[in-house]
């Protein structure tokens, strides 16, 4: 069992993916799809997504279960002890669709945590590339037959999941943006990929794969994050504007256009859906970050209340710069309900005068860090 402890779960490692983690992971996969079929009329050749080791503890695997349903495999387990055993390879016809390609960002919590699990997804993105299979029904073998023809080495052409160097942790990109010194996709870019340019899978133990990184992302169709719970949400941390932000920030400069972006939520499991980012980003602007409840809620609790505000603007800020999903109308609201009312003004005023002076009004100057509104989390 993991070490547990605040805000942490208790859970088997080698039991992930769950089998009830795995029906969520179904539907997930099958409402991301059918969205891209929505949205554009055709199936995502790739997908990438953004994993992390605390969603992976709390849902005991929805993230992998997607990833297995996209690519086609389903788990298998031991019935006696619930643990996962391995893998099978779904036919063509039960599948129903073509199998879509996945490349995987993991944060470094996750494979310090999940080391076999990692291996699971390696072994089955290279099962399915060597399936012999026709290229427009198979995604993962066309790409990996590409990258082979290209420069030979059949194991780089199949790597598909990234993260930080070994020992190291986070996307980079949130001392970035505080800094303001960032000027284009290009920089935001260079900072994700010198961060998350690191190969995991079988004999591969994080080696240096920064080329092989913007191979995969060059593809990536749809940017996905998942959330599962109604505790937090996309602008209440950092880590979220960091990973799936500069995800679809990656793409772009790669690509010089913007990927479908995407988040599942599965927090109710038997109602999972999908929204684009900019749905869930003005779901979540008008259930919480302006609504007055919240607010009165945040002035109860002085100091740390005024944080919360602020905080929250730096992560709609963050997004924003690199997803592009924040719309004038909300920063307006934003100067109109935490500035310029005067309770709130007020409030601000006195609990955290560096809160007010980083607010939506001074939204482009480099911000104090006497606000003390830095809160990344592990991942």
């Amino acid at each position: 069992m993991l070490p547990t402890g605040r805000n942490f779960y208790s859970v088997d490692p080698k039991a992930i993916p769950s089998r009830l983690s795995w029906e969520v992971g179904q539907s997930l996969a099958d409402s991301l799809v059918q969205r891209y079929l929505q949205d554009t009329g055709e199936y995502p050749k790739s997908v990438g997504l953004t994993v992390w080791g605390t969603s992976a503890m709390r849902t005991q695997g929805d993230d992998i279960a997607e990833i297995l349903a996209l690519l086609g495999c389903r788990p298998v387990w031991d019935d006696a002890s619930r643990r996962v055993t391995g893998f099978e390879v779904v036919g063509l016809e039960e599948l129903g669709r073509p199998r879509i390609d996945v490349t995987v960002r993991i944060s470094g919590f996750f494979r310090d945590a999940f080391p076999h699990v990692v291996g699971l997804i390696d072994d089955a993105v290279r099962a399915v590339a060597e399936l012999d299979e026709p290229a427009d029904r198979n995604f993962v073998k066309a790409h990996a037959d590409e990258d082979t023809a290209d420069h030979g080495d059949r194991r780089r052409a199949t790597a598909r999941i990234f993260g930080s160097k070994p020992g190291a942790y986070g996307a980079g990109l949130l001392p970035l943006i505080d800094a303001r010194n960032w000027r284009s996709d290009a920089d935001l870019a260079e900072v994700y990929a010198v961060w998350g340019g690191y190969a995991y899978g079988r004999g591969l133990d994080g080696r240096a794969a920064r080329g092989d990184m913007e191979t995969a992302f060059r593809r990536i169709a749809v940017a996905a994050k998942n959330v599962d719970t109604r505790e937090h949400d996309l602008v209440d941390a950092d880590d979220y504007f960091q990973y799936h932000g500069g995800m679809v920030a990656m793409v772009r400069h790669l690509t010089g256009a913007s990927p479908e972006a995407y988040v599942g939520d599965s927090a109710t499991p038997d109602q999972v859906r999908t929204r684009t980012l900019g749905e869930e980003t003005h779901r979540v602007f008008r259930a919480r970050v302006v609504n007055p409840r919240w607010m009165a809620a945040m002035r109860r609790h002085g100091y740390k209340g005024a944080f919360e505000m602020a905080a929250t603007v730096d992560y709609l800020f963050g997004y924003d710069a690199t997803a592009g999903v924040v719309d004038d109308w909300m920063y307006e609201k934003l100067a109109s309900e935490y500035v310029f009312a005067p309770e709130n003004r007020e409030f601000m005023k006195h609990s955290n005068p560096w809160a007010l002076r980083a607010s939506p009004s001074a939204c482009w100057r480099p911000r104090t860090a006497s606000s003390g509104r830095s809160r990344t989390r592990r991942r």
